[in-house]
């Protein structure tokens, strides 16, 4: 994570979302983080756990990335939310982004 503390303040929380791919993979990888298996959440419990760990007041951005790259899933409607159970490598990501 030592990259990726040039992107968050004293409190852990995420200042701003990385331009480039390979640090957003490592933002987001800390966001899923955040997240606990096995607990359903809902769209609004999604946003504020989200607003809780970064700073710029943008957490649909940050939900939708964490559900493309399926960190998380959702029911179609998007009225519950989920910590996938099988989460992405980073390696693996990180080659298929290059």
């Amino acid at each position: 994570m030592s990259q990726l503390s040039n992107f968050l303040d004293a409190d852990n929380r995420l200042v701003r979302f990385p331009a480039k791919r390979k640090m957003k993979l490592q933002a987001l990888f800390y966001l899923a983080s955040k997240f606990e298996q096995g607990r359903t959440y809902t769209e609004k419990e999604v946003n504020e756990l989200l607003n809780r760990w970064h700073t710029f007041g943008d957490p649909a951005t940050l939900r939708r990335e964490l559900y493309n790259l399926r960190f998380l899933d959702r029911e179609p409607s998007g009225a519950a939310y989920w910590l996938e159970p099988v989460q992405p490598v980073l390696e693996e990501l990180e080659k298929k982004y290059e």
